[in-house]
Protein backbone atom coordinates (compact mmCIF):
# COMPACT_ATOMS: atom_id res chain seq x y z
CA UNK A 1 0.00 0.00 0.00
CA UNK A 2 1.67 3.33 -1.33
CA UNK A 3 -0.75 5.53 1.45
CA UNK A 4 -2.54 4.75 4.39
CA UNK A 5 -4.68 7.65 6.33
CA UNK A 6 -6.55 6.66 9.52
CA UNK A 7 -8.10 9.50 11.32
CA UNK A 8 -6.66 12.08 9.63
CA UNK A 9 -7.71 15.50 12.04
CA UNK A 10 -6.39 18.99 10.88
CA UNK A 11 -7.60 22.29 13.11
CA UNK A 12 -6.52 25.68 12.98
CA UNK A 13 -6.90 28.34 15.75
CA UNK A 14 -9.84 30.70 15.39
CA UNK A 15 -10.92 33.49 18.34
CA UNK A 16 -14.06 30.59 19.53
CA UNK A 17 -10.91 28.11 20.07
CA UNK A 18 -9.45 25.22 17.43
CA UNK A 19 -11.98 24.55 14.48
CA UNK A 20 -11.36 21.19 12.84
CA UNK A 21 -11.23 21.59 8.60
CA UNK A 22 -10.52 17.52 8.19
CA UNK A 23 -12.21 15.35 10.76
CA UNK A 24 -11.35 11.70 11.22
CA UNK A 25 -10.55 11.02 7.45
CA UNK A 26 -9.78 7.30 6.68
CA UNK A 27 -8.59 6.44 2.68
CA UNK A 28 -5.43 4.27 1.36
CA UNK A 29 -4.05 4.51 -2.01
CA UNK A 30 -1.83 1.91 -3.90
CA UNK A 31 -1.13 1.78 -7.59
CA UNK A 32 -3.87 3.70 -9.06
CA UNK A 33 -5.88 6.76 -9.72
CA UNK A 34 -8.24 8.51 -6.94
CA UNK A 35 -10.30 11.61 -7.19
CA UNK A 36 -11.38 13.32 -3.90
CA UNK A 37 -14.52 15.72 -4.93
CA UNK A 38 -16.65 17.79 -2.61
CA UNK A 39 -17.53 21.82 -2.48
CA UNK A 40 -14.62 24.49 -1.72
CA UNK A 41 -13.41 23.96 2.02
CA UNK A 42 -14.65 20.57 2.30
CA UNK A 43 -10.59 19.50 2.92
CA UNK A 44 -10.10 18.16 0.06
CA UNK A 45 -6.66 19.81 0.00
CA UNK A 46 -5.95 20.18 2.67
CA UNK A 47 -5.42 15.83 3.21
CA UNK A 48 -3.37 15.78 0.38
CA UNK A 49 -1.20 18.48 1.56
CA UNK A 50 -1.00 16.61 5.17
CA UNK A 51 0.30 14.20 3.33
CA UNK A 52 3.59 16.00 2.11
CA UNK A 53 3.33 18.00 5.53
CA UNK A 54 2.76 20.66 3.54
CA UNK A 55 0.45 22.69 6.19
CA UNK A 56 0.98 26.31 7.82
CA UNK A 57 2.93 26.32 11.23
CA UNK A 58 -0.83 27.22 12.51
CA UNK A 59 -2.25 23.92 11.85
CA UNK A 60 -2.73 20.91 14.17
CA UNK A 61 -2.54 17.72 12.95
CA UNK A 62 -3.43 14.18 14.30
CA UNK A 63 -3.77 10.81 12.68
CA UNK A 64 -3.71 7.03 14.01
CA UNK A 65 -1.65 6.39 10.79
CA UNK A 66 -0.42 8.33 8.24
CA UNK A 67 1.93 7.23 6.55
CA UNK A 68 3.39 6.72 3.02
CA UNK A 69 4.83 3.75 1.42
CA UNK A 70 5.77 2.59 5.19
CA UNK A 71 7.24 6.07 6.45
CA UNK A 72 5.72 7.64 9.12
CA UNK A 73 4.59 10.89 8.18
CA UNK A 74 3.93 12.52 11.35
CA UNK A 75 7.33 11.03 13.48
CA UNK A 76 9.34 11.76 10.25
CA UNK A 77 12.22 14.33 10.17
CA UNK A 78 12.53 17.13 7.64
CA UNK A 79 15.16 15.22 6.17
CA UNK A 80 12.91 12.52 5.79
CA UNK A 81 10.54 14.64 4.42
CA UNK A 82 12.76 16.52 1.81
CA UNK A 83 13.40 12.83 0.46
CA UNK A 84 9.94 12.41 0.25
CA UNK A 85 8.41 15.47 -1.03
CA UNK A 86 9.19 16.46 -4.82
CA UNK A 87 11.23 12.94 -4.94
CA UNK A 88 9.05 10.19 -3.92
CA UNK A 89 5.82 12.24 -4.22
CA UNK A 90 5.05 15.32 -6.32
CA UNK A 91 2.01 17.89 -6.50
CA UNK A 92 0.62 19.34 -9.37
CA UNK A 93 -1.01 22.34 -8.55
CA UNK A 94 -3.95 24.49 -10.06
CA UNK A 95 -3.05 27.39 -12.02
CA UNK A 96 0.72 26.89 -13.54
CA UNK A 97 0.51 30.90 -13.90
CA UNK A 98 1.30 31.12 -9.84
CA UNK A 99 3.63 28.02 -9.79
CA UNK A 100 6.41 28.69 -12.36
CA UNK A 101 9.47 31.04 -11.47
CA UNK A 102 8.44 33.99 -13.74
CA UNK A 103 12.32 34.97 -14.14
CA UNK A 104 13.52 31.42 -15.19
CA UNK A 105 13.08 29.77 -18.37
CA UNK A 106 10.99 26.59 -18.60
CA UNK A 107 13.93 24.36 -19.75
CA UNK A 108 15.69 25.47 -16.36
CA UNK A 109 12.98 25.12 -13.71
CA UNK A 110 12.74 21.37 -15.11
CA UNK A 111 16.45 20.82 -15.33
CA UNK A 112 16.29 22.37 -11.81
CA UNK A 113 13.87 19.16 -10.38
CA UNK A 114 15.39 16.40 -11.95
CA UNK A 115 19.53 17.48 -11.20
CA UNK A 116 18.26 18.01 -7.27
CA UNK A 117 17.79 14.32 -7.01
CA UNK A 118 21.25 13.44 -9.06
CA UNK A 119 24.90 13.91 -9.24
CA UNK A 120 24.72 15.23 -12.97
CA UNK A 121 26.31 18.11 -15.33
CA UNK A 122 24.35 20.99 -16.41
CA UNK A 123 24.48 19.79 -19.57
CA UNK A 124 23.27 15.87 -18.73
CA UNK A 125 20.00 18.00 -16.61
CA UNK A 126 19.35 20.46 -19.64
CA UNK A 127 18.90 18.03 -21.74
CA UNK A 128 17.31 15.67 -19.47
CA UNK A 129 14.11 18.68 -19.38
CA UNK A 130 13.78 18.71 -23.26
CA UNK A 131 13.70 14.73 -22.79
CA UNK A 132 10.71 15.67 -20.42
CA UNK A 133 9.23 18.00 -21.89
CA UNK A 134 8.93 15.54 -25.26
CA UNK A 135 7.08 12.97 -22.77
CA UNK A 136 4.97 15.45 -22.10
CA UNK A 137 3.89 15.46 -25.73
CA UNK A 138 5.01 19.03 -26.78
CA UNK A 139 6.09 19.32 -30.21
CA UNK A 140 9.15 21.56 -30.15
CA UNK A 141 10.59 20.51 -26.73
CA UNK A 142 13.77 22.41 -27.04
CA UNK A 143 12.23 25.91 -28.11
CA UNK A 144 9.89 25.56 -25.46
CA UNK A 145 12.64 24.65 -22.89
CA UNK A 146 14.16 28.61 -23.79
CA UNK A 147 10.43 30.31 -23.14
CA UNK A 148 9.73 31.98 -20.12
CA UNK A 149 6.45 31.10 -18.07
CA UNK A 150 4.63 34.60 -19.71
CA UNK A 151 5.49 33.25 -23.13
CA UNK A 152 3.59 30.10 -22.93
CA UNK A 153 0.03 28.71 -23.03
CA UNK A 154 -2.33 27.65 -19.97
CA UNK A 155 -2.38 24.44 -21.49
CA UNK A 156 1.60 24.41 -22.04
CA UNK A 157 2.29 25.42 -18.58
CA UNK A 158 0.64 22.93 -17.20
CA UNK A 159 2.99 20.60 -19.10
CA UNK A 160 6.12 22.20 -18.03
CA UNK A 161 4.26 21.52 -14.13
CA UNK A 162 3.73 17.54 -14.92
CA UNK A 163 7.62 17.97 -16.37
CA UNK A 164 8.86 19.32 -13.43
CA UNK A 165 6.74 16.69 -11.28
CA UNK A 166 7.91 14.01 -13.18
CA UNK A 167 11.70 14.65 -13.10
CA UNK A 168 12.80 12.76 -9.68
CA UNK A 169 10.54 10.16 -11.15
CA UNK A 170 7.78 9.76 -8.26
CA UNK A 171 5.76 6.74 -6.94
CA UNK A 172 2.79 9.42 -5.89
CA UNK A 173 1.56 11.70 -7.86
CA UNK A 174 -1.11 14.80 -6.27
CA UNK A 175 -3.34 16.87 -8.61
CA UNK A 176 -4.57 19.70 -6.94
CA UNK A 177 -7.39 21.30 -9.60
CA UNK A 178 -4.88 20.65 -12.91
CA UNK A 179 -7.27 21.41 -15.18
CA UNK A 180 -9.87 24.35 -14.22
CA UNK A 181 -7.68 27.06 -15.45
CA UNK A 182 -8.22 25.13 -19.35
CA UNK A 183 -10.34 24.90 -21.54
CA UNK A 184 -12.29 21.58 -22.47
CA UNK A 185 -10.34 20.57 -25.28
CA UNK A 186 -6.59 21.26 -23.24
CA UNK A 187 -8.20 19.59 -20.54
CA UNK A 188 -8.84 16.11 -22.39
CA UNK A 189 -5.02 16.22 -23.22
CA UNK A 190 -4.06 16.87 -19.78
CA UNK A 191 -5.84 14.21 -18.48
CA UNK A 192 -4.98 11.45 -21.34
CA UNK A 193 -1.26 12.53 -20.44
CA UNK A 194 -1.77 11.75 -16.87
CA UNK A 195 -3.74 8.71 -17.72
CA UNK A 196 -0.78 7.41 -19.80
CA UNK A 197 2.04 8.72 -17.66
CA UNK A 198 0.71 7.10 -14.49
CA UNK A 199 -0.08 3.53 -16.46
CA UNK A 200 3.03 3.77 -17.84
CA UNK A 201 5.23 4.42 -14.75
CA UNK A 202 2.84 2.41 -12.42
CA UNK A 203 2.48 5.44 -10.35
CA UNK A 204 -0.70 5.98 -7.77
CA UNK A 205 -2.45 9.72 -8.50
CA UNK A 206 -4.64 11.80 -5.78
CA UNK A 207 -6.60 13.80 -8.02
CA UNK A 208 -8.36 16.46 -6.24
CA UNK A 209 -11.79 18.27 -8.29
CA UNK A 210 -14.70 19.73 -8.14
CA UNK A 211 -15.60 18.09 -12.03
CA UNK A 212 -17.88 14.87 -10.90
CA UNK A 213 -18.42 13.93 -14.58
CA UNK A 214 -14.77 14.29 -15.00
CA UNK A 215 -13.43 12.13 -11.99
CA UNK A 216 -16.19 9.18 -12.90
CA UNK A 217 -14.56 9.26 -16.45
CA UNK A 218 -10.68 9.22 -15.23
CA UNK A 219 -10.23 7.78 -11.94
CA UNK A 220 -10.39 4.15 -10.67
CA UNK A 221 -11.86 4.91 -7.00
CA UNK A 222 -14.12 8.22 -5.63
CA UNK A 223 -13.49 9.89 -2.25
CA UNK A 224 -16.72 12.01 -1.38
CA UNK A 225 -15.95 14.66 1.29
CA UNK A 226 -18.43 17.23 2.75
CA UNK A 227 -17.02 19.79 5.52
CA UNK A 228 -14.09 18.08 6.50
CA UNK A 229 -15.54 14.16 6.39
CA UNK A 230 -15.75 11.51 4.04
CA UNK A 231 -19.09 10.77 3.56
CA UNK A 232 -19.23 7.87 0.87
CA UNK A 233 -16.38 5.98 -0.84
CA UNK A 234 -17.18 4.14 -4.23
CA UNK A 235 -15.69 2.76 -7.27
CA UNK A 236 -15.96 5.71 -9.98
CA UNK A 237 -17.98 4.05 -12.56
CA UNK A 238 -21.06 3.40 -9.80
CA UNK A 239 -20.42 7.66 -9.24
CA UNK A 240 -23.98 7.92 -10.76
CA UNK A 241 -25.16 5.03 -8.55
CA UNK A 242 -23.74 7.53 -5.59
CA UNK A 243 -26.65 6.03 -2.10
CA UNK A 244 -25.57 9.25 0.00
CA UNK A 245 -27.80 12.25 -0.22
CA UNK A 246 -24.99 14.94 -0.64
CA UNK A 247 -23.46 12.98 -3.47
CA UNK A 248 -26.79 12.36 -4.72
CA UNK A 249 -27.43 16.30 -4.40
CA UNK A 250 -23.83 17.08 -6.21
CA UNK A 251 -25.10 15.14 -9.00
CA UNK A 252 -28.57 16.53 -9.52
CA UNK A 253 -27.22 20.24 -9.28
CA UNK A 254 -25.36 19.44 -12.74
CA UNK A 255 -26.79 20.69 -16.19
CA UNK A 256 -27.30 18.40 -18.70
CA UNK A 257 -28.22 18.48 -22.22
CA UNK A 258 -29.51 14.67 -22.45
CA UNK A 259 -32.23 15.71 -20.11
CA UNK A 260 -32.18 20.01 -19.30
CA UNK A 261 -33.83 21.10 -16.62
CA UNK A 262 -35.58 24.52 -16.63
CA UNK A 263 -34.09 25.35 -12.89
CA UNK A 264 -31.28 23.40 -11.29
CA UNK A 265 -32.27 22.16 -8.11
CA UNK A 266 -30.57 23.58 -4.66
CA UNK A 267 -29.09 21.00 -2.50
CA UNK A 268 -31.16 20.05 0.54
CA UNK A 269 -28.36 19.77 3.73
CA UNK A 270 -29.51 17.98 6.56
CA UNK A 271 -27.13 18.97 9.83
CA UNK A 272 -26.95 15.37 10.47
CA UNK A 273 -24.02 14.93 7.66
CA UNK A 274 -21.93 17.21 9.97
CA UNK A 275 -21.97 14.50 13.08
Amino acid sequence: MLVEIRNLTIAFPTAQGMSAAVRSVSLDLGAEKLGIVGESGSGKSLTARALLRLLPPAARVSADVLRFDGIDILSASERDMRRVRGKRAGLIMQDPKYSLNPIMTAGAQIAEAWANQRHASRREAAEAAIDLLAQVQIRDPRRVAGMYPHEISGGMGQRVMIAMMLAPDPELLIADEPTSALDATVQAEILRLMEDLVSRRGMGLILISHDLPLVSHFCDRVVVMYAGRVVEELQAGALAQASHPYTRGLLECLPTLSHPKARLPVMARDPAWLS
